[in-house]
């Protein structure tokens, strides 16, 4: 249920879902509340008065006497009735109230989803057909695989007959036939193309029609995750994740390049990835209590270095001018060959790559949004240590790779973090007092900072002068939280006894100095595909942000900074994990999953490290938002308002 809830004297309204936590409502609105410990309730600062309306609370730090007067913390508050909230005013040491400005906040819209990826059917790329079968006669004796072929036809009248092509079908064929009494399921894999015949891949004793489960899988250099489709309906009926086994030997591509040109090193990372997968088949399948070999087909799709390694495929190549893989159409493959728990005669198929830091994970999330189908004229984007971007439409697109490095997730950052429990998502700064608004995920004391909270800290400290445009703090300002540390000047986010670690969580210059480095090298990566085919920003229909990140960026922070172009924020579209998606939608509609060929002839790579433009570009980034303040009118007016 929705509820609307007021935040006075900022005179601003929000609509949100019952349940909802306050401060994590009043951020989001841009509402500045004095809040330090995370969401916690160890400070007592987020005080806030219920004028109107009820919310589930605890009482926590308050006395009776504030309780009975309605006020409530925000961070132990949740909504639960319309509501008109007053947020008491700071006072200055004259006792004059300290001016409030809300900042404006925007996500990007829940329409996304479903306006990106249109519908599919549920026709998947292997089927189940139960057949009863007359057993064999002296007078009807022709051979056992005759036989099952006849009783597919008299099934499937006008359909050609289905091929089959391994011969442990045929040596298990006999038995499996005479210790079912002749009822069987066959298990029927798509042709490669919409005129070709199904294959016949396994058959299996009884009616086991009712089990047929495909598993979707995103093998993320950190993270791999996945889901389980009942693909009689096309429902999602489970999910898992769990971190890449292989991060024991690098955090990212390279260093897992380099340990496998190891003795051993390939055979080790193929193991990790595979124990990785099987662990999560093994987390759904006990969730919703059925075997491995119930799942019927893999469907997975990962960046190019993962791929290989998922195959057992030397990857040397790929970090060496001219920066060529192995292979970039992947060979349709028996799991079970590789070691993974599925169905014996279970197919894997991988999404095919580009180039070397072009994957399948790119190809598997422009395939789910349709770019190739669409006349607008698109930038999609997946942020990461490698960040990829991909432009065009049905007639056409370019894509290319820049190396962002990890500062969006938390690498390179003095107290960086993965976006995981205590990590700081949202900051807002009082403009008068330099003070803190901290909101940590899971609403506990701060241990670090997330991607999310790094673009909030960042533009909110612009904004409040408290950094300039080189990301350099102003020494004029005398303020206990702005000092000079063990690493130069620094803002004190927490001090140790609000945080979890005990000790400051600061922001640094240099953190500043690597944010500025791994931005600027995504705004340079869209200036230098978008100039090559002779496009500006302004050309784009639309821009699609891939990858989990996205779902938590704010809009306007990330233009601040200049992480994002600044155009029309309604051109902004959310496809969350766009890697499973394309999986997903693939391993339930066999029409859409044959539309990947079209996909991957349309894109043709680019090698930024070939383009001279890019050098210029990125040296123009490397300032708050850009040295070229044209590009970015809203920010500008922003700044000159302060």
């Amino acid at each position: 249920m929705k509820h609307t809830v007021e935040f006075q004297p900022d005179n601003i309204t929000v609509t949100v879902e019952e349940g909802e936590n306050l401060l994590s409502v009043a951020a989001a609105a841009g509402v500045y509340i004095h809040a330090y410990c995370g969401g916690d309730g160890v400070c007592g600062k987020c005080r806030i008065k219920v004028d109107q309306g009820e919310v589930y609370a605890d009482r926590a730090s308050l006395k009776q006497e504030e309780w009975d007067q309605g006020l409530r913390l925000a961070c132990q508050a949740a909504v639960k009735s319309d509501l008109k909230i007053t947020v008491p005013e700071k006072l200055s040491d004259g006792r004059k109230a300290l001016k409030r400005k809300p900042k404006t906040t925007r996500t990007i819209a829940a329409r996304s989803l479903e306006a990106l990826t249109g519908t599919w059917d549920i026709d998947p790329p292997v089927t189940k057909l139960f057949l009863e079968l007359k057993p064999p006669t002296i007078e009807d004796n022709i051979s056992d695989m005759q036989r099952v072929m006849r009783g597919f036809k008299q099934a499937r009248p006008g359909e050609s007959d289905p091929s089959y092509d391994h011969p442990e079908l045929i040596r298990e064929l006999p038995a499996v036939l005479r210790e079912s009494d002749w009822r069987v399921t066959l298990l029927l894999l798509h042709g490669r193309g919409e005129n070709e015949p199904v294959r016949i891949i396994d058959v299996e004793p009884g009616d086991t029609t009712a089990r047929l489960y495909g598993l979707a899988v995103d093998i993320g250099t950190t993270t791999c995750s996945g889901v389980l489709i009942d693909l009689n309906t096309g429902k999602v009926i489970a999910e898992a994740s769990g971190y890449n086994a292989q991060i024991r030997y690098g955090e990212d591509v390279i260093s897992r390049i380099i340990y496998a040109g190891r003795a051993g090193g390939l055979r080790a990372l193929q193991d990790r990835v595979i124990s990785t997968i099987n662990g999560i088949i093994e987390d759904i399948c006990r969730s919703v209590i059925i075997s491995p070999a119930d799942i019927s087909y893999i469907m997975a799709a990962g960046n190019t270095v993962m791929s290989h390694l998922l195959l057992g495929l030397d990857p040397k190549y790929i970090r060496e001018a001219p920066y060529v893989p192995s292979v970039s159409l992947f060979p349709l493959t028996k799991a079970a060959g590789l070691g993974i728990h599925a169905h014996p005669s279970v197919r894997l198929f991988l999404y095919p790559c580009i180039s070397s830091y072009v994957g399948g994970d790119i190809v598997s999330g422009v395939h789910a949004c349709q770019m190739a189908k669409s006349e607008k004229i698109t930038l999609f984007i997946d942020i990461g240590t490698n960040g990829e971007i991909v432009v065009g439409n049905r007639d056409w697109m370019v894509c290319t790779a820049c190396s962002a490095g990890p500062a969006f997730e938390g690498g390179g950052i003095k107290y960086g973090m993965r976006a995981s429990h205590g990590a700081i998502e949202n900051f807002h700064i009082h403009p008068e007092t330099y003070d803190p608004m901290i909101i940590t995920i899971g609403r506990i004391k701060p241990s670090g900072i997330c991607g999310s909270g790094l673009i909030s800290i960042v533009s909110e400290l612009l904004e409040a002068k408290v950094i300039d445009q080189q990301g350099k703090f102003n020494r004029s300002l005398d303020h206990p939280r702005i000092r000079e540390g063990a690493d130069g000047w620094e803002y004190v986010l927490a001090w140790g006894q609000d945080s979890l670690l005990g000790e400051d969580i600061v922001i640094t210059e240099v953190d500043l100095d690597n944010l500025l480095r791994a931005k600027g090298a995504m705004y340079a990566g869209y200036q230098t595909i978008l100039s090559s085919v002779g496009l500006g920003f302004n050309d784009l229909d639309r821009v699609i942000l891939a990858g989990n990140f996205g779902a938590f960026i704010d809009l306007e922070r990330a233009i601040c900074i200049g992480l994002l172009p600044d155009i029309d924020r309604d051109r902004f579209y959310y496809l969350g994990n766009a890697s499973m998606l394309g999986c997903q939608i693939s391993l339930t509609d066999v029409k859409r999953f044959r539309e990947r060929v079209q996909v991957r002839q349309l894109i043709t790579n680019m090698e930024l490290s070939e383009n001279p433009e890019f050098m210029t570009f990125y040296m123009a980034s490397l300032f708050l938002p850009h040295t070229d303040m044209s590009l970015f009118p809203s920010v500008q007016g922003k700044l000159e308002r302060e």
